[in-house]
């Protein structure tokens, strides 16, 4: 091959490289992150900051696929620098990576102010260097930048397109006014949900179990956040509390959570902290699906929103065999990452694909209001 051959296929594999800045007061810091990036054909970090007021001025006339963003910098820390990319509507995707990312209510606040996603950063380079941080690290920037997967680079999705997914056979509900609300996201959740629950009427007509993939302690945190917000009340789940309708009930992180009825009719939440993750996941939306099967509910309304993978497919098609549902998933336009959702309507369960500004009035169309 000519060397002018070469350059030209290298430039070419570089233009479809996905395009990564780098924000770390750190060089250090930096230099590792970006080594760990560049190490992935799908991505090159050749761009870096030093801190908010750098990438400000940066973002003003050039635009990424993604940023990696730390919290704690001179000048402008990262949630100022979130704040003046809001206000001034200069649209991003960020993931905070940043040893502050294990403080729950400064996560929070980055994805209230549209990161999509985080990972906690090591304090020392030992540790940052480890497979375990790059595999996060290089798992969000695939699922937030829609990077396609093996599968679909040789070739699967075409020989599958144009096959209708398998039907699952499913039940009439009866008519009867008992119902619950199911709901499971993931990445791009946290913000996603406060375009939802906040816009529930408080006298929805069912209780609503949730589920998003968050660490311990920060699910508690979102779900004071979401009560402040909402006119539904909004809690962690707690073992035994009893379902009431109006109230929605946050696994916990670290927890699975479980939906079990009561000999007088009523419904319980049972949580299962001795039950490994599953796939990597814990709580997992597939275990609170198949617990649903068990329960006097005439009816399961099964939300699924944005998040990478395919949790709560095999337990919304397992559910269905032995109960009605109406299953709403969030459309592809509006997710951050279009996983969890594409799994649902890909396999045919899905009733309604809606955006996401959409959600919460099917909800209450189907749940009515007592």
């Amino acid at each position: 091959m000519m060397k002018s051959e070469e350059s030209e296929k290298k430039k070419s594999g570089d233009d479809m490289k996905k395009n990564i800045l780098v924000v770390d007061d750190s060089a250090l810091m930096r230099r590792v992150i970006c080594d760990i990036i560049n190490s992935d054909h799908n991505f090159q970090a050749t761009d870096y900051c030093r801190d908010g007021l750098e990438t400000y001025e940066r973002l003003k006339v050039k635009s990424y696929d993604a940023i990696v963003l730390d919290i704690i910098m001179p000048h402008m820390d990262g949630l100022q620098l979130l704040e003046r990319l809001q206000k001034e509507k200069i649209r991003v995707k960020v993931i905070i990576v940043s040893t502050q990312a294990g403080d729950e209510n400064i996560t929070l606040r980055a994805m209230e102010l549209g990161a999509v996603a985080f990972v906690i950063k090591p304090g020392n380079v030992k540790e940052i260097k480890s497979d375990v941080f790059k595999v996060e690290l290089l798992a969000n920037l695939n699922a937030v930048c829609r990077v396609p997967t093996a599968a679909k680079a040789a070739g699967v999705t075409a020989k599958l397109k144009g096959r209708a997914p398998v039907p699952v056979k499913r039940l009439k509900a009866a008519g009867g006014g008992n119902r619950l609300i199911a709901l499971a996201c993931s990445t791009g959740g946290p913000k996603a949900l406060q375009s939802v629950i906040p816009f529930l009427p408080a006298d929805i007509n069912a209780p609503m179990v949730l589920v998003q993939h968050m660490p311990a302690g920060f699910t508690n945190s979102m779900a004071q956040r979401l009560d402040e917000l909402s006119k539904v009340t909004v809690t962690e789940a707690v073992e035994g509390e009893k379902l009431e309708k109006g109230h929605v009930y946050v696994a916990p992180g670290g927890k699975h959570m479980l939906v079990a009825k009561n000999p007088d009719g009523s419904h319980r939440i049972v949580l299962d902290a001795a039950t490994p993750a599953i796939g990597g996941l814990k709580p997992c939306a597939n275990l609170t699906f198949d617990s649903l099967s068990k329960t006097g509910y005439d009816e399961i309304i099964c939300v699924v929103l944005t998040g990478m993978g395919s949790d709560g497919t095999n337990g919304i098609r397992t559910l269905a065999r032995s109960k009605p549902i109406h299953v709403i998933a969030q459309d592809e336009t509006t997710c951050v990452v279009y996983g969890m959702p594409k799994s649902i309507a890909d396999a045919g369960l899905a009733d309604e694909v809606v955006p996401l500004k959409d959600v919460a009035k099917t909800i209450t169309k189907i749940a009515g209001v007592k």
